[in-house]
């Protein structure tokens, strides 16, 4: 399925306006005012089970400046001058990636430039070396929860009618019930399956999801 998603999914960085806030609305209003000029604090941490919508914020909160340590562990590639500085999946850095890390949290702190992460588990949990734990932890930190079932649904419902998409009940439920149950899979797979349907030129149906479904099944087998 993630192999479909991939390849239909367009280009671009996801919105923090489009973020479906659930029980996350202290997390979301503390980084919107960490964002915002004349923040004090160096470090903001996210840190969750995987699908609950960090790298959605990290992406959305610093597009042109965001590396994830699981492609680039040595954070080889990171924009060392961007003044919000992301780094998604802090737990997957590399010996070099972790001082690399470490080294710039130090550069933020004497500049005045700022570090956006987002991790698995919270700081004293993260197996890393112990001064870049400190550092990670030294600053605000929030964990973001998932939304509940009956939640997702909803907001699935809800981004299906912001792009136009008539969805019937039936076709909402029966992707709901085999689609990935992580906010950031269910609305990849919503954007998928609008470009299947415009390239086929066939109107969403149950027909259609199943096709689709089964696609990406097999392109995964």
């Amino acid at each position: 399925m993630r192999q479909l998603i991939l390849d239909l999914l367009p280009q671009g960085h996801p919105a923090l306006e489009d973020f479906v806030v659930g029980s996350n609305g202290e997390a979301l209003t503390a980084l919107a005012g960490w964002l915002m000029p004349g923040s004090r604090e160096t470090v903001f941490l996210l840190w969750g089970d995987s699908g609950v919508g960090k790298t959605h914020l990290l992406r959305g909160s610093s597009p042109e400046s965001c590396s994830d340590a699981r492609q680039d562990p040595d954070l080889s590639s990171i924009a060392g001058a961007a003044p919000c500085l992301a780094v998604d999946n802090v737990e997957a850095l590399s010996e070099r990636g972790q001082l690399a890390l470490f080294n710039q949290i130090n550069r933020r702190r004497a500049t005045g430039g700022r570090l956006l992460a987002a991790a698995n588990v919270a700081p004293a949990q993260l197996h890393l070396r112990e001064d870049l734990r400190t550092r990670l932890a030294s600053g605000l930190l929030y964990r973001l929860l998932p939304l509940p079932e009956a939640e997702q649904l909803t907001a699935l419902a809800e981004h299906a009618r912001r792009r136009g998409l008539v969805l019937p009940p039936p076709a909402l439920r029966y992707l709901f019930s085999r689609a990935p149950r992580d906010m950031q899979s269910l609305t990849a797979l919503l954007t998928a399956i609008e470009h299947y349907a415009l390239e086929h030129k066939r109107p969403i149906t149950l027909p259609l999801l199943r096709e689709v479904l089964h696609t990406s099944a097999s392109s995964c087998a």
